[in-house]
């Protein structure tokens, strides 16, 4: 376990200190995860392969449809699942940032934004690892890799800064108002459909396209998916995902700085 020692400042600067703090927490949390359990890796993407397994029966093998107009249709589930799955499990983790730590967190001098960092770079690294999975079902699916697969780096920048924008809001505002986290919940759920993870944008109807075009989730996935669907990718979806991610990191650094002083009271 991370102990005061681990990540007490030293003589190093300031941002030093705080990447290698960063990455002994980051350290930390995937030791636990995949050290102490024989499954670790298992786990990790049992979640996005029994979604897409789930999907692709309803949609293939019970309706025998493609579910949607791009072809292998595996492939164009678990593009959109994988990141989902990186989306879903830091902001779940979000709405325990300070309680599951609390004693730790008020004893250590380092920025409290390092307990949102890390949970957004471990998830992150556990995103990267479900990638081979991916590369094995595109390759035995006969899924063609495109040339776009070079904004995957954007996507995940863009990824990684909306998750802090809503990690600088969610964590200390739970910490406050305790349903949150259960309306967090079943925000998520609404927003797994409100995503066109298991279908294509233009499958929505013309009256509700515009509406979901606002996601920010749906360039964001259409990036990721454009290196097997080129079609996928839409640069003003993608504009949506750039600035709603913009956004999220203003209101999250605002609201952080309002709040931590009494949350760390609260807490």
């Amino acid at each position: 376990m991370t102990t005061y020692a681990d990540v007490r400042p030293t003589q190093r600067t300031p941002f030093a200190r705080y990447r290698h703090s960063l990455w002994l927490l980051t350290k930390r949390d995937l030791h636990v995860r995949y050290a102490t359990n024989a499954l670790g890796y298992v786990w990790s993407i049992l979640d996005p392969l029994l979604m897409a397994a789930i999907y692709y029966l309803v949609f293939v093998g019970i309706f025998h449809r493609g579910g949607t107009g791009e072809q292998p249709y595996i492939v164009f589930l678990l593009s959109g699942l994988l990141p989902w799955t990186w989306f879903n499990g830091a902001v779940l983790d979000f709405t325990r940032a300070f309680s599951r730590e609390a004693k730790l967190i008020r004893s250590t001098a380092i920025p409290r934004t390092i307990w949102i960092n890390r949970i957004v770079l471990s998830k992150g690294i556990e995103f990267v690892f479900s990638l081979p999975v991916l590369a094995l079902f595109a390759i035995f699916a006969g899924a063609h890799l495109n040339w776009t697969v070079l904004y995957w780096p954007v996507a995940m920048l863009i990824q990684a800064v909306m998750l802090v924008g809503l990690g600088l809001i969610i964590a200390p505002v739970v910490v406050f108002f305790k349903d949150l986290e259960r309306a967090v919940r079943l925000i998520l759920r609404l927003l797994f459909y409100a995503s066109a993870i298991v279908f294509q944008i233009g499958d929505v109807p013309s009256s509700f396209q515009g509406i979901v075009a606002l996601n920010p989730l749906v360039g964001l996935f259409g990036l990721y998916r454009s290196a097997f669907f080129p079609h996928e990718l839409s640069w003003k979806l993608v504009l949506i995902s750039v600035v709603g991610s913009l956004i999220f990191l203003a209101v999250g650094v605002l609201v952080f700085r309002r709040t931590i002083r009494t949350v760390l009271k609260e807490m």
